[in-house]
């Protein structure tokens, strides 16, 4: 009788997308230091599930930031009129532009390739979160990533406000890991008439939870408040709807399940009704092109998102992340991307729970001793990405450093996240079914070991 998990794996022949492997640098266990692995195998792939944190250099990425280098080395400043190979540098990122429509469901003039996301969501907050007497408070979820907490906090205090007394970080409720969809929108609607901003991750970066994100700008929107998303963990994950859900803005990087490298340039969205709102930070590359090198004193911003750009944006940062574009969209989109990410994962969850060490989300709060993990991240494909957050038990014991250790020795890279938590994110288009399936059979080979050996006692 064929297990659960055999139902997510397909045949090397039923797997179109599996060829799209070919299309990226997978380091070897030699390159990421796995001591543990056979010499005879030192050569070999290593077992890379990281995407989620930063993902691998697609070869297309490398070729044109060389021919970019190229181009600076022989046409110079000319690049930026006169490009040998088409890419004037001057509309560089408006070939990304049609990209990101795809992805995050929006109009072209929607969407704007620049910055980092830190920034463009101070950009973001300067314009849209405008508190007053009533309006001022700003509802997120708790242990948001914590350039967004940051941001969020210094925000509200450039206002004179208290972040203690303004900011709402929603927790979930006691001995659960995830937010429920509904007490979000109950709050919304209890305390709406205060709030001037909903501000959330689409996927939560620690637990790997998606929210309701059309559910929730919807009620957001009922109340009057403004909502924004920041989709660092959903870009490239999860279909999105931006325009035709109504967000308002929204802000993302690409270096993890876009892939445009360490540090990538980053997106915006802002909903086309926002179109004229005046830039408060503007940028002679947010200015009207036609003009925009005639230098004239009087900024003329583009409509749209685009007018938010303010510098000419790295060439080599935006045509690395134009290669593995082109690998998305080759592939088909994000749409049948997606429908393999949900296979690599429900592939993973299921083996996860074959294990002998898989324990119930419960025993994360109990006193248990066993060594093991459990999932925290939603069963649900329409309520996870590619991700899976695994926090390993007994709590605060060490084991998970422990873990992480034994994994990385044996080539499989996962991200650990203090304390107890280790994130595994099968990447749809260079992953493997085999991939998933050496991830588990290592990791309850360390299980096993770090049973054998013990767990200090509770302090």
């Amino acid at each position: 009788m064929a297990s659960i998990a055999e139902k997510f794996k397909l045949a090397a022949s039923e797997d179109p997308l599996r060829k799209f492997r070919d299309e990226f640098v997978v380091p070897t266990f030699r390159q990421m230091k796995a001591g543990a692995v056979a010499p005879e195998l030192a050569d070999e792939p290593c077992t890379y599930l990281c995407g989620n944190s930063l993902g691998l250099l697609p070869k297309r990425a490398k070729k044109l930031i060389e021919e970019e280098l190229e181009v600076w080395a022989t046409r110079a400043v000319e690049g930026h009129f006169d490009h040998p190979l088409g890419r004037n540098w001057m509309h560089i990122a408006d070939l990304v532009h049609p990209h990101f429509a795809h992805i995050v469901g929006a109009k072209e003039a929607e969407v704007a390739c620049m910055g980092t996301l830190t920034a463009n969501l101070h950009l973001m907050l300067n314009t849209f979160y405008k508190p007053t007497a009533d309006r001022y408070k700003i509802l997120c979820e708790a242990k948001a990533f914590p350039s967004d907490e940051y941001a969020m906090a210094t925000q509200v205090s450039a206002r004179g406000l208290n972040p203690g007394d303004t900011i709402i970080a929603l927790s979930p409720r006691p001995d659960e890991h995830l937010l429920r969809t509904e007490d979000i929108l109950n709050t919304i609607e209890r305390e709406g008439s205060s709030i001037a901003l909903v501000l959330f991750s689409g996927i939560q970066f620690y637990t790997g939870q998606w929210f309701a994100m059309k559910e929730i700008t919807a009620a957001a929107k009922a109340q009057g408040c403004m909502c924004g998303w920041d989709l660092a963990h959903a870009v490239g994950n999860v279909p999105l709807s931006l325009h035709d859900w109504g967000v308002d803005f929204a802000v993302w990087c690409t270096y993890k399940y876009l892939n445009s490298g360490p540090g990538g340039i980053g997106g915006l969205f802002v909903h086309e009704k926002w179109a004229d709102l005046p830039v408060r930070e503007a940028g002679w590359w947010g200015h009207d092109p036609a003009t925009r090198f005639d230098m004239p004193p009087v900024f003329k911003a583009i409509r749209g998102a685009q007018g938010f750009q303010q510098s000419n944006p790295s060439v080599l940062a935006v045509v690395s992340l134009l290669g593995a574009l082109d690998v998305l969209a080759d592939a088909g989109g994000l749409p049948v991307v997606r429908a393999r990410s949900e296979l690599l994962t429900g592939y993973l969850d299921a083996l996860l729970h074959q294990s002998p060490f898989h324990a119930p989300p419960a025993r994360a709060f109990a006193a248990a001793e066993e060594v093991g993990f459990t999932i925290i991240t939603p069963e649900h494909a329409a309520a996870r990405g590619a991700q899976l957050s695994l926090v390993f038990l007994p709590t605060g014991r060490g084991v998970m450093q422990r873990v992480q250790a034994g994994l990385e020795a044996r080539g499989v890279v996962g991200d650990a996240r203090k304390p107890d938590v280790i994130r595994l994110a099968p990447a749809p288009l260079y992953n493997t079914f085999e991939d998933v399936e050496r991830a588990v059979k290592v990791l309850d080979e360390v299980l096993a070991e770090v049973a054998k050996d013990g767990v200090p006692a509770q302090a």
